[in-house]
């Protein structure tokens, strides 16, 4: 079975494996076809647990663990070892230096983040939606691997695809919160002559890991509103009546 999915050179090395992976190659149909992940969503949970031994086999031949979280659009992050389970943890930012464990973020819109230090043999993930991103969600993935030993001037990051400005309509009382907050916000967003206003997701989250001063950054350019045949989109699925919809999967691991 083909799996289509995304790396970055950012991201590649020896001891790091890592994929951006949409929703083809897997075993789910209907609204879920066909590689959901999302433990979050209505669809036959042995459907799930078959797509996450799918992207564990893509990311390693020994079949390695899928670790996930259950993500509440929060500034909040996990320390993962080899001897726990997370699922059951909410938060919405993981790292780790522990060989063999994929972790990994769920998204259908948001956007999924992959942070590498390869010279520490550090690795971190984090979903970062306007929610997590507004309240810290980056910054505190980013502190919670320099905890663990990692340096911040040696670490790059990825952001994942996500939904674009011209499919990200808001609401005045959203654009009011990120303008309260600093005025500085403005350049995220377009408001347009019939009254609409549409945030750059995208952009907040890029400007937002820039400010930490890391090594490198960069993004893959994808929407997933407008690649909706190969990637979730909760949006879309909501635009166009569609009940309840799949999560793409983002994972990293250090390779043993």
């Amino acid at each position: 079975m083909t799996v289509p999915f995304k790396t970055h050179e950012l991201l590649d090395g020896a001891n790091v494996s890592h994929g951006f992976f949409g929703r083809v190659g897997g075993v789910s149909t209907n609204q879920y076809e066909s590689l959901n992940v999302g433990f979050g969503s209505n669809d036959k949970y042995n459907h799930v647990l078959k797509n996450r031994e799918i992207v564990s086999s893509v990311l390693s031949q020994k079949g390695v663990k899928i670790v996930s979280l259950t993500q509440i659009h929060s500034a909040k992050i996990v320390t993962v070892t080899q001897n726990k389970t997370y699922q059951d943890h909410k938060a919405d930012g993981i790292v780790t230096n522990t060989p063999n464990l994929a972790i990994s973020i769920m998204s259908a819109d948001c956007g999924p983040i992959l942070f590498s230090d390869q010279n520490a043999n550090i690795i971190g993930c984090c979903h970062a939606g306007w929610r997590g991103a507004f309240s810290g969600v980056i910054s505190n993935t980013i502190k919670a691997m320099e905890k663990i030993g990692a340096n911040k001037r040696n670490i790059n990051a990825v952001l994942g695809p996500c939904i674009s400005l011209n499919n990200y309509e808001v609401g005045i009382e959203f654009y009011d919160k990120f303008i309260k907050k600093n005025k500085s916000n403005l350049i995220f967003f377009k408001k347009q002559k019939n009254g609409k206003i549409y945030f750059d997701l995208k952009k907040y989250i890029l400007e937002n890991l820039q400010s930490n001063n890391l090594n490198q950054i960069d993004l893959i350019p994808d929407c997933t509103y407008e690649l909706s045949d190969k990637y979730f989109s909760y949006r879309y699925n909501t635009h166009n009546g569609i009940k309840d919809y799949g999560r793409n999967i983002s994972s990293i691991m250090l390779n043993s």
